[in-house]
């Protein structure tokens, strides 16, 4: 199925398979590129000699194109740039808007730029400055998140931008793929679908949470780090929700310490990050620490499998999916159940 985003940065079908942190490393971003979709590394949770690693290995396992996501305000994402312009990365993902520069400097180096959006005046501002194609996450999608629903916030960014626009948040099969297409959108983007797949690294433990959880299972929380953040509901994030300011500020003092050791990152490097992320938010200082305490406590379930002591960022799809197909097996499948979709709605009426 070709459309405007498939031709932008080469891959047989219009899906990306979101990059998240802990989740997405070289294993599952090769396997989905292989399967036609575009990878996307996280590269948040990945030190930079490490993500240089990772880009490595994928490129290794697949000769598909695929991306890498950056935080365009983190203190070393210049350093993060100029691994993917060396190693001749195809697509750089934000989860920020990244600035006018950052956008021209990759563009430069012809990197597909593609921004992560949640509302039109965002999709409106990286457009201007020279993005490639956005990806817009509508409330219903995991991690942090905003208010409005896909639905709702999709058609208004295609009528507001000239460049392909992806959607996210609620997509896990083909009726999706042929609705966000209808919207006018020139894919899908999934995360929690790709998370739940046998070529996800994620323990086998953490998936059988994600498989036995209803719709109603999956909540938004600001206990984590004080911005809006959807995640499975669970005992721990109970316990986050009812803990006191100083309960709150010890774990995130004790987290953030762990954070600064696996990322190599400095105190100096990591306030700065805070501060970015406080930047134009009613945040309190133990917000911002607690903005490195979300890597940490991703972690302790994503990699450790502690569904006790982690949490578990979900889309609300976790609540309607029920299996753990190979990223092979789940891009056939949408795209067969879409073209099967296209072809009766072409011969209907």
């Amino acid at each position: 199925m070709e459309t405007a985003f498939t031709r932008l940065v080469g891959v047989r079908h219009p899906i990306v398979q979101t990059g998240m942190g802990w989740v997405a490393g070289p294993r599952l971003v090769s396997a989905a590129a292989d399967a036609g979709a575009l990878g996307v590394l996280a590269s948040a949770t990945m030190t930079v000699d490490g993500l240089r690693a990772a880009v490595r290995e994928v490129r290794s396992r697949t000769s598909a194109p695929f991306g890498v996501n950056l935080r365009a305000d983190a203190a070393d994402a210049g350093d993060r740039v100029r691994i993917i312009l060396d190693e001749g990365v195809r697509v750089a993902s934000f989860a920020l808007a990244p600035s006018p520069e950052l956008i021209a400097e990759l563009k430069e180096g012809g990197v597909v730029v593609v921004p992560s959006v949640g509302a039109r005046r965002h999709a409106e501002k990286v457009a201007a400055w020279g993005a490639d194609a956005v990806i817009v996450q509508g409330g219903e999608g995991g991690g942090h998140t905003g208010e409005v629903a896909t639905t709702v916030l999709l058609p208004q960014v295609v009528d507001a931008v000239d460049i392909p626009v992806v959607a996210a948040g609620g997509f896990f099969d083909g009726r999706g793929l042929v609705a966000a297409l209808a919207y006018g959108a020139a894919g899908v983007a999934m995360g929690t679908r790709f998370l739940l797949t046998s070529d996800s690294p994620v323990p086998d433990a953490v998936k059988a949470r994600y498989l036995a959880a209803t719709v109603r299972d999956v909540t938004v929380t600001r206990a984590v780090d004080g911005l809006p953040h959807r995640m499975l509901r669970t005992a721990l994030v109970d316990d986050l929700e009812n803990a006191g300011r100083a309960g709150s500020l010890v774990r995130a003092v004790r987290h953030a310490a762990g954070f600064r050791r696996l990322s190599g990152l400095t105190w100096r490097e990591m306030v700065r990050d805070g501060l970015a992320l406080r930047h134009g938010r009613e945040l309190a200082w133990s917000q911002v620490l607690l903005a490195a305490n979300t890597p940490m406590m991703l972690r302790s379930a994503m990699v450790e499998g502690r569904t006790d002591a982690g949490v578990m960022a979900a889309g609300q799809v976790a609540g309607v999916i029920g299996d753990l197909p190979s990223c092979a097996q789940l891009v056939a499948r949408i795209m067969e159940e879409a073209d099967g979709i296209r072809a009766r709605l072409g011969t209907s009426g």
